[in-house]
């Protein structure tokens, strides 16, 4: 198993410059979402697109065709008010097509609020409530 674009292979200059376009991109992509919509939280997208980028396109391993893989690694996004910025990258990775993302916020759209795990792949628990991030993960860790 393999990250879904993982740029494990680069030399690290390129690396870096891979992982600040992604950024640069769930940003852009973060700020469309919420205007369009005219609601959300970008302050806290855009403090999560870096560690968003790094995760997703140069450490985590995970395989988008497979999205309950048991070896795959596991991100709770506990912040789950910023899901601009989350929808994007699980839309980068492949989870979900991109123009997906326009569907943000509107009615039935499977991109509300708060991350619900039963609405997209590549989402491991509910999250919203501040605070209730770091015990699920918690729990997930030790069931193995």
């Amino acid at each position: 198993m393999s990250g879904g674009n993982s740029p494990r292979f680069l030399a690290n200059a390129d690396r870096i410059a891979l992982v600040r376009g992604r950024a640069l991109a769930i940003r852009r992509s973060a700020f469309t979402m919420v205007h369009d919509a005219g609601l959300g939280h970008p302050g806290g997208d855009f403090s999560a697109a870096d560690i968003l980028a790094s995760l997703y396109f140069g450490v985590m391993r995970y395989d988008p065709g497979q999205p309950r893989h048991p070896d795959r690694d596991r991100f709770i996004m506990s912040k789950g008010h910023c899901t601009g910025a989350f929808y994007s990258v699980l839309a980068q990775a492949g989870f979900f097509p991109e123009a997906q993302l326009s569907t943000y916020m509107q009615p039935l759209s499977m991109l509300n609020g708060h991350p619900n795990r039963n609405y997209l792949p590549g989402i491991e628990t509910n999250t919203g409530p501040l605070g209730h991030g770091l015990p699920v993960a918690v729990g997930i860790a030790i069931a193995g």
